[in-house]
């Protein structure tokens, strides 16, 4: 699980930089259209917790059971929040189904650790 932690790590921060210019652009196309949505902006958070989720998965890729929770949860809001609030910026399903398979690694590491102990 410590390759998977490196792994994902290093591209959730290169996936941040994808995001966040992409938010940007949906930021954009919301304001000329004046449709009142909101994706652009929500793209910006998910960009910024995948930026987060891939520091702590770098940083505790050695770590014990807290590593794998902050990762559930950065992660996990990260999907949630990317699902819920994708609106006309459909790209953002994608890189939400990215923190959302990282949760379900997080927890299988967890898991596993668990009964390892």
């Amino acid at each position: 699980m410590k390759v998977w932690k490196l792994v994902a790590g290093i591209l959730s921060i290169i996936l941040f930089f994808i995001v966040e210019l992409q938010s940007c652009a949906a930021g954009v196309v919301n304001a000329v259209e004046s449709n009142g949505g909101s994706s652009g902006s929500v793209g910006m958070l998910v960009g910024i917790l995948l930026l987060a989720g891939g520091i702590v998965s770098i940083a505790t890729r050695k770590a014990g059971k807290g590593g794998n929770i902050a990762l559930i949860i950065i992660f996990g809001l990260a999907a949630l929040m990317g699902f819920a609030g994708h609106g006309n910026y459909s790209d953002l399903v994608i890189w939400s189904f990215w923190a959302l398979i990282n949760v379900v690694l997080a927890v299988i590491a967890l898991i596993k650790n668990n009964n390892a102990q």
